[in-house]
């Protein structure tokens, strides 16, 4: 873009006296400065929508403005760097590229290869620090105890056995029936044993302990 600059200074010709040959204004002086006018202005940018090329500059505004200023690359690195401070994570569910060179600013680490982020709860002991780190992905039954009752009642038993007896005469040849009745066996236990059994319930095994999950990069900005 060219500024326009005088080649003639006509004001000064006023003051030279008459006579005088520069106090004269050409033709030629009139035309050099109508081209150099004409050449200024088509290298000049339209108000309404212009098209700038090569590398623009304009002040930057201070970040937070919701203005219709215009921003500049400077603007918009220093957004950034507030939208991510120092502490923050970046994620990306398909490019590994390093944040620093996507974004232009930061130092940038690799962050929680394998592991879940959970919210702060300065309530609860395993969550109440940042970056703490627990739990696994394997399944572990905590320790825990069951409780099993079995009861058996044998107070014993006996048998009822029937019997006759019968009175023989020898002379005759004949019996009959002097006496029936029924007898008690002796009281007595089974032996019975009962065994309780708990069945085994859950599993162990390794990754199977997981909720459903989704794999991104994660990256955490350390400067």
């Amino acid at each position: 873009m060219s500024d326009y600059t005088k080649s003639t200074d006509f004001a000064s010709k006023d003051a030279l006296p008459s006579g005088n040959a520069a106090k004269i204004v050409k033709g030629t002086e009139i035309d050099t400065e109508f081209n150099n006018i004409a050449i200024a202005v088509a290298t000049k940018a339209d108000l309404a929508s212009p098209g700038f090329s090569g590398s623009p500059t304009a002040p930057t505004q201070t970040t937070g403005d919701n203005t219709s200023k215009l921003a500049t690359t400077g603007f918009v690195q220093a957004a950034l760097g507030a939208l991510y401070p120092v502490g923050s994570i970046y994620t990306n569910a398909a490019v590994s590229t390093n944040p620093a060179t996507l974004l232009g600013f930061g130092t940038w680490s690799a962050f929680g290869a394998g592991r879940f982020m959970v919210g702060l709860d300065a309530g609860n002991a395993a969550f109440d620090t940042a970056q703490e780190t627990g739990g696994s992905a394997n399944a572990i039954v905590v320790s825990h105890t069951h409780t099993a009752t079995s009861s058996v009642t044998d107070p014993g038993h006996n048998h009822t056995i029937g019997f006759q007896n019968h009175t023989i005469d020898q002379n005759a040849g004949s019996s009959a029936l002097s006496k029936q009745g029924t007898s008690n066996t002796s009281t007595a236990s089974t032996g019975i044993s009962v065994s309780t059994s708990i069945s085994t319930e859950g599993s162990s095994a390794t990754n199977a302990n997981l909720p459903p999950y989704i794999v991104v990069y994660m990256w955490r900005r350390t400067a």
